[in-house]
């Protein structure tokens, strides 16, 4: 029997809100008989649905964080908020993670101030695992941190291979810095400094990876600024979807292809399911106290269930306490400016 958890999740969260939400939250507790939820919405939406679902208890709150709104100001201001409450539960102990599908900026904001950072790291980091037709990969920062010093990098390597190490599997995770080429002295100024304190910090580091090398899975862990890797991630999920688009278009050319197109369909579902991000569901904000995880704006039910299952599944693996003695190293502590 799985170890009990209790997860925190956003009614309201994502483009479709509450309507995949709860069927998504219900999936994952039929899934998981371990689990439990603390659903922090309307009285109107979330009372209903959990006098109805065992392990399921319902947060009233009053206010929500609309997908525009300014990050910051939105979780000072609304303090009532679904999302803020729920992070609010993981800071008082009645949960051990958070999920929402909302507002990305506004999950990482509350994440640092609500939840809080854990002692030692300087930036907690956006962290996403990426479906390639090999093998998952990670890529760490991917949103959270647009300007970087080297020295954040580092912890960013060491907070992403724990995450590879115990949500994928890899020991020993391979960690490459996204750069321009492969050659040490490669990149600009930032990039080579990069390099040469992930060469003397980081033991499990491999070197540069070039873009094309991220979809080959040629590394397990790639690590970049939180502007790159959000442009990174981006170009690759727009070209996935523009890619399969075409497809679908080329099939449906003539009564010829679409002859083809059942020849392989299976194939190319199967192909479109194992680099669907709907599979991973949510990407942890590493470097704060507990599990908090963000999905998708645009996540359907399936997302959202996998995004409560990859919550409960990081609590489960202890991933935040061993980033908290990875980091409270001297060696690596010592490095680091934490009075930002």
């Amino acid at each position: 029997m799985s170890q009990p958890v209790t997860i925190a999740v956003d009614a309201l969260g994502g483009d479709a809100g509450a309507s995949v939400v709860l069927p998504g939250v219900e999936a994952a507790l039929s899934e998981d008989a371990s689990l439990s939820v603390l659903l922090c919405g309307p009285e109107e939406v979330v009372v209903p649905f959990c006098a109805s679902h065992e392990r399921c208890e319902a947060v009233v709150t009053t206010e929500e964080i609309a997908m525009g709104e300014h990050p910051a100001q939105a979780v000072r201001k609304k303090k009532d908020s679904s999302l803020v409450v729920g992070c609010r539960m993981v800071k008082e102990g009645k949960a051990q993670g958070f999920f929402s599908a909302g507002s990305t900026g506004a999950v990482l904001t509350a994440g640092t101030l609500v939840i809080g950072r854990i002692k030692g790291v300087a930036r907690p980091a956006l962290c996403t695992v990426l479906p390639t037709p090999t093998s998952d990969v990670v890529m760490c920062d991917v949103g959270a941190n647009a300007d970087c010093k080297p020295e954040y990098l580092v912890q960013f390597a060491q907070m992403a291979s724990i995450y590879a190490e115990k949500v994928l599997g890899r020991e020993n995770p391979r960690v490459a810095l996204l750069n321009i080429g492969s050659e040490e002295a490669k990149g600009s100024q930032f990039a080579q400094t990069c390099h040469a304190l992930l060469k003397e910090q980081v033991p499990n580091f491999a070197g540069n990876a070039e873009g094309n090398d991220v979809l080959a899975a040629t590394f397990d862990v790639y690590v970049t600024d939180g502007f790159t890797g959000n442009v990174c991630l981006k170009t690759i999920e727009g070209t996935s979807k523009a890619l399969f688009g075409a497809i679908k278009g080329a099939f449906t050319k003539s009564p010829l292809t679409m002859l083809g197109a059942m020849l392989v369909k299976g194939g190319l579902r199967e192909l479109k399911d194992k680099v669907s991000s709907d599979r991973m569901g949510a990407a942890p904000v590493l470097g704060v106290k507990g599990a908090c995880m963000v999905g998708h704006g645009s996540s359907n039910e399936i997302a959202i269930k996998n995004g409560i299952h990859a919550a409960a599944k990081t609590v489960r693996l202890q991933v935040s306490e061993l980033i908290a003695q990875a980091v409270s190293s001297p060696a690596v502590s010592g490095k680091i400016d934490k009075s930002e």
